[in-house]
C-alpha cells in the first residue's frame, strides 16, 4: 500500500514531529510506502521514506498556506497513492488528521476575556479568516472520508461544530515510548538542576511547549507566585516575546524560580530534572508532551481545553482546571507539593499511558487505511456493475 502523507512543516524542537517520526517509521515497519510532500525534511534517521518536496516562493503565512496548498493539490493530481492522508487543511485528502485540532474554538478560547479591540484585531486578522474559511471547506469537501481525531474533546468538537457522524471520527491516541519516556530519566536529576542553579530539594513544575501565549506560561508563572519557595517553574521551548514573559517573572518576583531552558531537541533531560507537569493551555488537542510526562510518571496538570484532560481525569493522574483560573492552578500545585500526592497520581499517569504504544497506535491506523481501501473497491465494483 502506498500513502501520500501532507505535512508542510517540520521542526526537530516540536512534539508534532517526535510523534510523526515515530509513527511514520512504524508504518515503514508494516510494509506501507510512505511518499511525504512537504516543504523541508530535514535530516532524520527515516531513510526508506520518499520525501517530495514542495516549497514555492510565499511572503507572510496566508500566502504560505495558499501556495503549499496549491502546489501539493498539483503534485497530489498525479500521485499513484492509494490513499491521501493529510496534516494539514487542505482539499485534495482522503484523511485528515486533526492534529491542530479545530481552529475556530482555538480562536475562541483566545479572545476569551480579551478587550474590544483585541477581539476585533483577531478576527480582521486574513490569515485567521483564510484558515476559517478553509476549515469549513475540509470538513465539507466530498473527498474527506475520515478525520482521525487525537482525542474525544476534539472528536466531540469537529461533530458538533460541522456535523460530521461518529463513524467519520475515529479517536486515536498519540503513541508514546514508555521506555524512551521512564521514571529512569531521573538519572538526569541532579545535573539539569546544577546545570540551571535549582536546589537540589526543590519541588521542580516543568511545562514543555513553545508559543507560550498557546501553552499558558504567564498563568503557570503566576500561579507559582503563590507558592511558597523553594518550588521552581522550568520552561523548555520557544516563543518570539521570551522577554516579555523574562520581566513578567520579574514582576512576579519569581525570576530567581522560573527556568527558561529554551528549546532543546533532546527533552528527556527535564523530564528527568522535575517532579511534576503543568499545562494551563488556552487550546491544546493532545499534547504529546503531557504523554511523555504520564510516561515519566509525573503527575500532570492541564487545562479543561486540554485533550490530555481526559486521560489525566480518567486516570487520577493529576488534576484539570480552566486555563486562566491561577487561584485553581495555584490550589492544584500547592497539592502536588505533598510527597505522596505526587507519587500515587505518577504512578497512574504512568500505568494511564502504558496502553498507548507504537504498534497498537500503527496498527489501528493500518486497520483504517484497510477498511477506505475495501470501502473503494467495493464503491469501484458496485459502480461497475
Amino acid at each position: 500500500m502506498r500513502l501520500a502523507l501532507i505535512r508542510q512543516r517540520y521542526s526537530p524542537y516540536g512534539g508534532a514531529e517526535r510523534f510523526l517520526e515515530s509513527a511514520l517509521e512504524a508504518l515503514l515497519e508494516r510494509n506501507v510506502a510512505i511518499t511525504l510532500y512537504t516543504r523541508e525534511w530535514p535530516e532524520t534517521r527515516l531513510q526508506l521514506i520518499e520525501p517530495h518536496i514542495c516549497n514555492p516562493f510565499y511572503a507572510g503565512n496566508l500566502w504560505r498556506d495558499w501556495s503549499f496548498e496549491r502546489a501539493v493539490t498539483r503534485e497530489i493530481a498525479r500521485t499513484k497513492a492509494n490513499l491521501v492522508q493529510s496534516h494539514e487543511r487542505v482539499l485534495c485528502c482522503d484523511i485528515y488528521r486533526a492534529g491542530d485540532g479545530v481552529h475556530a474554538t482555538w480562536l475562541e478560547e483566545r479572545v476569551r476575556g480579551a478587550s474590544a479591540l483585541q477581539r476585533l484585531r483577531v478576527s480582521a486578522n486574513p490569515w485567521h479568516r483564510y484558515t476559517l474559511k478553509r476549515e469549513r471547506a475540509l470538513f465539507a469537501s466530498p473527498l474527506l472520508r475520515t478525520v482521525i481525531c487525537n482525542s474525544k474533546m476534539v472528536r466531540d468538537e469537529i461533530k458538533q461544530r460541522f456535523g460530521l457522524s461518529d463513524d467519520r471520527l475515529p479517536v486515536i491516541y498519540n503513541a508514546v515510548d514508555a521506555n524512551i519516556f521512564s521514571p529512569e530519566l531521573a538519572q538526569h536529576r541532579t545535573r539539569i538542576r546544577e546545570l540551571h542553579g535549582i536546589r537540589g530539594d526543590a519541588v521542580v513544575f516543568l511545562l514543555v511547549g513553545s508559543g507560550y501565549e498557546r501553552k499558558g506560561v504567564a498563568t503557570a508563572m503566576q500561579a507559582l507566585a503563590r507558592l511558597s519557595e523553594p518550588s521552581h517553574l522550568i520552561v523548555v521551548g520557544r516563543d518570539r516575546n521570551i522577554k516579555r514573559y523574562q520581566h513578567l517573572a520579574q514582576r512576579l518576583s519569581v525570576a530567581q524560580r522560573v527556568t527558561f531552558a529554551g528549546a532543546q531537541t533532546d527533552p528527556r533531560p527535564y523530564f528527568g530534572a522535575a517532579d511534576a507537569f503543568v499545562l494551563p493551555s488556552l487550546y491544546d488537542p493532545f499534547p504529546n508532551a503531557a504523554l511523555e510526562a504520564m510516561a515519566c510518571a509525573l503527575p500532570v496538570i492541564t487545562s479543561t481545553k486540554s485533550g490530555a484532560a481526559e486521560l489525566v481525569a480518567e486516570h487520577d493522574a493529576g488534576y484539570v482546571c480552566q486555563s486562566r483560573d491561577v487561584g485553581a492552578l495555584a490550589a492544584h500545585m500547592q497539592t502536588l507539593l505533598n510527597d505522596e500526592t505526587r507519587a500515587r497520581m505518577g504512578a497512574n499517569a504512568r500505568r494511564a499511558v502504558e496502553p498507548l504504544t507504537l504498534p497498537a497506535m500503527t496498527l489501528e491506523l493500518v486497520l483504517l487505511y484497510k477498511r477506505l481501501l475495501e470501502a473503494s473497491v467495493a464503491h469501484r465494483r458496485q459502480r461497475a456493475g
